[in-house]
């Protein structure tokens, strides 16, 4: 792993925009990567588990590839020359990145061949090659081969007559070399390997057995969960019946990741829908290509003609020894072995929410909120009886008058939608603004907002320039000829089953000057409005990024008045050099920082004279660290806020976020025991190093694992 030089430890005349003292975007973001892929590595990581971290490794990589390389690859055809704020140009980002991913994609695979196929096979499941294979198993292949499989396939030649075929975003192939029994000429096709079969063919049961004569026989014997092979493979071994006559030379996987980003001239654009739509068209059929992914065996001369055609350069060909494709063995997560996945975790409802009436009386619901405000957290509480259930007694209270949310990602078959067209029959003033632009998301959301439109709710598509990242819900509630408004402010989105795995908190509210400062923000985002203050939430990008300055300033302050600093802040991301750079004045001025930031960190923890304040650790376990939280201690008159920006400039200046503050002390206290565990963690924290590289916190001898989302699960129950 390569970054920028260690800086200069004169404290004196630091010039804090200096590219030493930032770290790599791109790196950072590899190195998250690496701690994902650690836990595939893990043998304290359940075996089933361990293949899930593999496959979300390699899916993490996908995206990786197809929007952030696809970005520095566009930047270097412009001759973009603005350096990033690690002071590097972006082709010398793609080498540094390049040459990460191949370090990162070489140990993968190594671990999967020789450590988690062989243990697989130990606990009963028999990922096998072909050439594994008895007669018996041979002979029910080539029959499902040809009833099954060969129909769907269609062989495309490569000649004078055949264009170089179209290769599509993210598909696997078979790059064949074919010689002509008669004229002895050499020719070359491609046979793509269908998705809409099953990637890994199950042999039957009565089939699961292994001949006492193939490599296999090492293994101990035990009772078989599961046989088969990949599905390349048994194509590989049935090519004759593509190429009849035909002599077979050699066969190779590859496969091809294209740029997937969305680019649209927004302000040209009549109908942000209409616009969203033609860029999904313009993605399916796939941008230029960003890698190719090869079988370390594929000679050297069908690596050329792919790369010619595919218009690549010999640097975007990633060499795999093994199996391409390792995001489709989380497919294996789905067997029945309970004692080979983690322990299942059923969330938990709320003590007080399971003292009041079924979910159709939403008055005990509200009563319940009028009283106090009360926090959420999942995945540990449940999102379907919280959130849920509070839109869906809203839709039902024949008090409520208006409902108003946001959505950025979430599922076609949603209770929520349901909620809010129930809400919309009952003649209830509904309006949705659903996030277009939410990537890859893009068309479930259209699909969404039609669904909505059709059934009377008013939907707003987003704005342009902004994406609308906020998590908010508004509910109107008429009470003894007043109106009283309620509130859901979240870290996460309206998403039932991303909640079973994101960790995310959510406030519940009636606070006068809350539902004030949501009604003004719904105003501006259905209608035309140049508000540029609020009460008390922080909105970007209206007044985000300097009420985050002038928190981090009052740390300062005390500092310098010979009071305590203190700032703890858990976020996904940490990238904004502003944000970097304030950090460091706090530091300098004697302000303790703790952060915790799942991903990418561009921030140098504990440089002599900048940073020697400031610690850095990522949280990596069963569940996605996604909630954001911040603590700032302001001389004991604590300020803590939940909300759904990263301190990331897109969060702080491109995006429409919502950051609120905590007001109650019980829910304050709660907050800050949530960090302390966190700090605390001696299983699932890495600790940042001021070079950008991370060590994982293992418990000392004699002492007791703390692992955070183990303690969270456990303070649920209790």
């Amino acid at each position: 792993m390569t970054f920028s030089k260690l800086p200069n430890t004169n404290p004196s005349d630091i010039d804090l925009t200096d590219p030493q003292y930032y770290l790599s975007r791109e790196l950072t973001w590899l190195e998250f990567n690496a701690r994902v892929l650690h836990e595939a590595m893990d043998e304290r990581t359940p075996l089933l588990e361990r293949l899930k971290f593999m496959g979300i490794f390699s899916s993490n990589l996908d995206e990786f590839f197809m929007v952030r390389i696809a970005a520095i690859k566009q930047q270097i055809e412009a001759k973009v020359s603005q350096l990033t704020p690690d002071g590097r140009t972006a082709s010398e980002q793609l080498a540094v990145a390049s040459e990460r991913v191949q370090e990162l994609v070489t140990k993968q695979h190594q671990h999967f061949e020789t450590v988690l196929r062989p243990a697989t096979i130990e606990q009963g499941i028999y990922l096998l090659d072909y050439f594994d294979l008895n007669q018996e198993q041979c002979n029910y292949l080539q029959t499902y081969f040809e009833e099954q499989i060969f129909p769907v396939l269609t062989p495309l030649a490569v000649d004078p007559g055949h264009p170089f075929p179209y290769i599509s975003n993210l598909s696997l192939n078979l790059a064949v070399v074919i010689k002509h029994p008669d004229t002895g000429e050499e020719l070359f096709a491609r046979v793509k390997v269908p998705k809409v079969l099953p990637r890994f063919i199950v042999l039957p049961t009565k089939l699961q057995v292994i001949d006492s004569n193939n490599p296999l026989q090492s293994y101990p014997e035990r009772s078989q969960i599961w046989t088969g092979i990949p599905l390349e493979q048994l194509i590989a071994h049935n090519l004759e019946s593509l190429f009849p006559g035909m002599n077979i030379q050699d066969c190779y996987t590859f496969r091809v990741t294209r740029n997937a980003d969305i680019s649209m001239a927004e302000d040209e654009a009549d109908d942000l829908l209409l616009a969203i739509e033609s860029g999904l068209r313009k993605r399916r059929k796939g941008g230029s290509v960003v890698r190719i992914e090869v079988d370390a065996a594929m000679p050297k001369q069908i690596r050329r003609m792919l790369q010619e055609e595919l218009e690549v350069t010999g640097s975007d060909i990633y060499e795999v020894s093994g199996m391409l494709g390792l995001g489709d063995v989380m497919s294996f997560l789905s067997l029945p072995v309970p004692e080979l996945k983690d322990p299942p975790w059923n969330a938990i409802v709320p003590a007080a929410l399971r003292r009041i009436k079924p979910v159709e009386d939403g008055g005990n619901f509200f009563s319940l909120i009028a009283q106090k405000d009360f926090l959420v957290h999942h995945p540990y509480q449940s999102f379907t009886d919280t959130v849920e259930r509070f839109i869906n007694c809203a839709a039902n209270d024949t008090k409520v008058l208006a409902i108003k949310m946001t959505l950025y990602r979430t599922t076609g078959d949603s209770h929520i939608l349901k909620a809010l067209i129930k809400a919309a029959e009952n003649g209830k003033q509904v309006s949705v603004l659903i996030e277009l632009k939410a990537r890859f998301d893009e068309q479930n959301n259209i699909n969404l907002a039609r669904k909505l439109e059709q059934s009377g709710v008013h939907v707003v598509y987003g704005l342009v320039r902004l994406k609308t990242h906020t998590k908010v819900v508004l509910v109107v509630r008429r009470e003894d000829d007043k109106i009283r408004r309620y509130v859901h402010i979240g870290t996460g989105n309206y998403n039932a089953k991303t909640s079973k795995v994101y960790t995310d908190v959510g406030l519940f509210s009636c606070r006068p000057e809350l539902g004030a400062d949501l009604t003004d923000l719904f105003n501006y985002l259905t209608g035309y409005s140049l508000q540029r203050s609020y009460r008390k939430l922080i909105v970007s990008p209206v007044n985000s990024r300097e009420s985050f300055d002038r928190l981090v300033q009052q740390e300062i302050d005390h500092c310098k008045a010979g009071k305590t600093g203190r700032i703890v802040a858990k976020m996904n991301a940490l990238v904004d050099p502003k944000m970097i750079a304030n950090l460091y004045r706090a530091s300098q001025a004697g302000v303790s920082i703790d952060l915790i930031i799942r991903g990418m960190c561009c921030l140098r923890p504990g440089l002599p004279g900048v940073s020697e304040n400031i610690r850095v650790i990522s949280i990596i376990g069963r569940f996605l660290e996604h909630s954001r939280i911040y603590y700032f201690h302001n001389d004991g008159n604590t300020k803590i806020f939940i909300g759904s920006a990263d301190w990331m400039t897109r969060n702080l200046d491109r995006r429409v976020e919502v950051i609120t503050p905590i007001e109650d002390p019980e829910i304050s206290k709660d907050l800050q025991e949530i960090l302390g565990i966190m700090l605390a963690d001696n299983r699932q924290a890495w600790d940042m190093k001021s070079d950008g590289s991370y060590k994982q916190r293992r418990p000392q001898v004699g002492t007791e694992e703390e692992s955070t989302q183990q303690i969270l699960m456990e303070m649920a129950v209790n």
